[in-house]
C-alpha cells in the first residue's frame, strides 16, 4: 500500500510540475501577443496566479489521480471547467488591478491564453501517457499482454497494470470492435485494431498473454473471440461473467483462464432463487447419487438454500465421503447426514425414509454411460428401472412433498438401453405423479454435463495432456451442453415449479459438434488440432446416436415463468400395461435373461435391440 502510495504521489508530482510549464507557456504567449513586458513584476504576479489557480483546482478534484488515462469527456469537462473559472479570476483580477480589459488587445490577450492554455495541458496529459508508457514497455521481466475491449473492464486492469510497478505485466497494445476508438489511447495505451488484428499484433508486440475484458459480451463473441486468441499461440484469460464481479470491480485477481463453459455458444440459465429458497429452507432433503457429479453439486446448491437437514445417499464410500467433507468445511451450521445405501433394495430404502421423513427427494442416483449399459443391460434396469420406482414408491408412501427426478434428454426416442431405462423412469414418475395425493412428481430432463464423470470433457483433457490423439467417434455427433452448475440450477428451479407428473426441459440452445469441442479444447491448451494434437474418428460406439432430442413427437412445450425452461405436455400412458410390464421386467432382469430387451422394446418402441450383448 505505502509502493502505492509513493507511485500516485510520483505521478501527480510529474504531472504538477507539466502543468505549471504549460502555464508558463501559455501566459508568456498571451502576454507577448498584448505587448506586455513579461519579466515585469505584475506580469510574474499574474503568472503566479494562474499557477495557484489552476493547480489547486486541479489537485483538489482528483484530477492528478487520472492523468495517466486516456483523456475522456469527463477529463475535457474538468479541463473545460477549469478553463471558465480561471478567466473569472483573470477578469477580477483585472478589476481589482483596474486594468481596462475592454480593449482590443485585452480581449485577444484572454482569448490567446485560453486557447494556448487548453491546447497545452491536453498535450502535458499525452505526452505524460505516452512517456509513461514507454517506461513501462522498457522494464525487464515482464510479460507483454493484449488486452481485448477498451471499455471500463479494460481501462481499470490498464492502471492496475501501470500504476503498480509489482505488477509483472505490461499492456502493450489493445485491440476493440468499435472502429471509432482505432488509434486512440486506454490509459496510455493505444488501440491499434479490432479482433480481426489478434494474430498480426501479438507478433508485432512480442504478446505472451490475452486478457479479454468484454466480461458482458454473449457467447456466440466470446467464442469466436478465444478462438482467434489461441491462434496466437498465447496464453488467454478472461473477466467472469458481469453479474460474478462483485460491485463492479475489476482487478487482475479477477481474471481467470478460458473454460470450455464459456464456449457453449449460448447464455448460462437464470433461475429464481428466492422461489429455490422457498421450498427448501427450513426443510428436509435427501440426494440419491449425493456423491456423483450432480448430486454433489445439488448438495452444494442445497446447502445454501438452508436446509433443516441435508441426507446424503450414495452407495459408493468414497465419492459420498468427499462431498460429506466438502460440506463439513463449508457449512458450519448445516445438520448433515451421510447413508451408504443400494437404491435396488427396496427394503433398505423405506427403511431410510421411515426413519429419517425427507420432505424433498432429489433422485440422480442411476447408471448414465451408453456404452457400458450396452455390454450390462441387466444392470440398466435394474438400477435405473427398479431403483427410481423403489425411490419413488417410498416417497409417495411416507408423504414426501416434491420428488424430482434426474432425466436425460438421450430419453427421448431412445435407441440404447440407457436412454431406454430412462424413458421408463419417466413414465413411473408420470404415473406415480397423477395419482399420489400428497407428492408432487417431476423429471428434469437436459443433455450432456461439461465435466462431469465420464463425459467427453475430462476424456478429451487426459488426451491432450498425454500428447494425443484425441478420440471422436464421429464427426458429425451434435449433442447439448450445459454446465453442471446451470444444470443442478434447473434442477432446482422445477422443484419449485412442481406439479404431478410433469417432465420438464431446458432451452438448450444449438446442439454442438464434439469434433468442434475437441478443436477448442485442443487451443485452450495452447496447441493446434491436427498438428500438435490429431485429432482421431473411432466410429459410433454401441448404441450411440449421431444427435439427440429434447421432445418426442407426441410432445409439445409449455414455457414457465423462466423463459428457459419449458414443460412438456404430458402422453397418455396404458398405465396397467406399464405396470404388468414393469412386473415382467423385473423377473426377467434379475433372472439376467435377454428376454429382458424385449419387454424394455415393449415398453420404449425406439429402442433397438443389440443382440451381440
Amino acid at each position: 500500500m505505502k509502493r502505492r502510495n509513493n507511485v500516485k504521489i510520483r505521478n501527480a508530482f510529474f504531472a504538477m510540475l507539466g502543468d505549471v510549464l504549460a502555464i508558463v507557456f501559455s501566459a508568456l504567449v498571451a502576454l507577448r501577443g498584448d505587448g506586455i513586458e513579461t519579466l515585469s513584476y505584475k506580469a510574474m504576479v499574474w503568472v503566479m496566479f494562474n499557477m495557484v489557480v489552476i493547480t489547486c483546482i486541479f489537485y483538489y478534484t482528483g484530477h492528478y489521480s487520472v492523468v495517466f488515462k486516456l483523456i475522456s469527456l469527463n477529463e475535457v469537462v474538468k479541463l473545460t471547467a477549469t478553463i471558465i473559472a480561471v478567466a473569472g479570476g483573470n477578469v477580477l483580477w483585472a478589476l481589482i488591478g483596474k486594468e481596462n480589459i475592454i480593449t482590443y488587445k485585452g480581449v485577444l490577450r484572454f482569448m490567446i491564453y485560453a486557447v494556448v492554455i487548453t491546447v497545452a495541458l491536453l498535450l502535458i496529459r499525452k505526452l505524460l501517457s505516452v512517456l509513461r508508457q514507454i517506461i513501462v514497455n522498457k522494464r525487464d521481466g515482464r510479460t507483454h499482454v493484449m488486452i481485448v475491449g477498451a471499455g471500463s473492464a479494460g481501462v481499470q486492469l490498464i492502471k492496475e497494470m501501470t500504476v503498480l510497478d509489482k505488477v509483472k505485466y505490461v499492456p502493450a497494445c489493445i485491440v476493440d470492435d468499435d472502429l471509432k476508438k482505432q488509434g486512440e489511447y486506454v490509459a496510455g495505451v493505444k488501440i491499434c485494431g479490432t479482433t480481426e488484428n489478434i494474430k498480426e499484433l501479438a507478433e508485432k508486440y512480442d504478446i505472451k498473454e490475452i486478457f479479454i475484458c468484454i466480461p458482458s459480451a454473449s457467447k456466440k463473441v466470446l467464442e469466436d473471440i478465444v478462438r482467434r486468441c489461441k491462434a496466437t499461440g498465447c496464453d488467454v484469460k478472461t473477466l467472469p461473467d458481469v453479474s460474478e464481479i462483485a460491485n463492479g470491480a475489476v482487478t487482475l485477481s479477477s481474471l481467470k483462464p478460458v473454460d470450455v463453459k464459456d464456449l457453449l455458444g449460448r447464455e448460462q440459465v437464470k433461475v429464481d432463487l428466492d422461489e429455490i429458497k422457498g421450498y427448501i429452507e427450513g426443510k428436509t432433503v435427501l440426494v440419491t447419487g449425493g456423491g456423483g457429479s450432480i448430486g454433489s453439486e445439488l448438495c452444494r446448491q442445497i446447502a445454501t438454500f438452508n436446509p433443516k437437514k441435508l441426507i446424503i445417499l450414495d452407495n459408493y464410500e468414497n465419492s459420498a465421503y468427499d462431498i460429506q467433507q466438502e460440506l463439513v468445511r463449508r457449512f458450519k451450521d448445516l445438520e448433515l447426514l451421510t447413508l451408504i445405501a443400494n437404491i435396488r433394495e427396496k427394503d433398505k430404502i423405506r427403511n431410510v425414509f421411515d426413519k429419517y421423513r425427507p420432505q424433498i427427494v432429489f433422485h440422480a442416483a442411476a447408471h448414465k454411460h451408453v456404452p457400458l449399459m450396452e455390454t450390462s443391460p441387466n444392470e440398466a434396469v435394474k438400477n435405473n428401472v427398479f431403483g427410481t420406482l423403489n425411490v419413488a414408491r417410498a416417497a409417495d408412501e411416507f408423504k414426501v412433498e416434491t420428488f424430482v427426478q434426474i432425466s436425460t434428454d438421450k430419453a427421448v426416442n431412445p435407441t440404447n438401453i440407457m436412454g431406454a431405462t430412462k424413458r421408463i423412469c419417466e413414465m413411473i414418475i408420470q404415473t406415480i405423479g397423477r395419482h399420489s395425493k400428497n407428492t408432487k412428481f417431476v423429471a428434469v430432463r437436459f443433455g450432456n454435463v461439461l465435466g462431469s464423470n465420464g463425459s467427453v470433457i475430462p476424456l478429451f483433457k487426459k488426451q491432450i495432456e498425454e500428447g494425443g490423439p484425441v478420440t471422436v467417434t464421429h464427426k458429425d455427433v451434435v449433442r447439448y451442453f450445459m454446465t453442471i452448475s446451470e444444470a443442478v440450477s434447473l434442477v432446482l428451479q422445477a422443484g419449485a415449479y412442481a406439479k404431478n407428473g410433469q417432465i420438464f426441459v431446458l432451452d438448450m440452445g444449438e446442439q454442438v459438434k464434439i469434433y468442434d469441442l475437441a478443436c477448442n479444447l485442443i487451443r485452450l491448451s495452447g496447441l493446434e488440432p491436427n498438428v500438435d494434437i490429431d485429432i482421431v474418428c473411432t466410429g459410433l460406439r454401441p448404441g450411440e446416436k449421431l444427435y439427440e432430442e429434447r421432445l418426442m413427437e407426441e410432445e409439445g412445450l409449455q414455457k414457465t415463468a423462466n423463459g428457459l425452461i419449458s414443460i412438456a405436455k404430458p402422453i397418455t400412458l396404458d398405465e396397467d400395461n406399464l405396470w404388468k410390464t414393469l412386473d415382467r421386467l423385473y423377473t426377467e432382469a434379475y433372472a439376467e435373461t435377454d428376454h429382458m430387451k424385449y419387454s424394455v422394446k415393449e415398453l420404449v418402441d425406439t429402442y433397438t435391440i443389440d443382440t451381440r450383448f
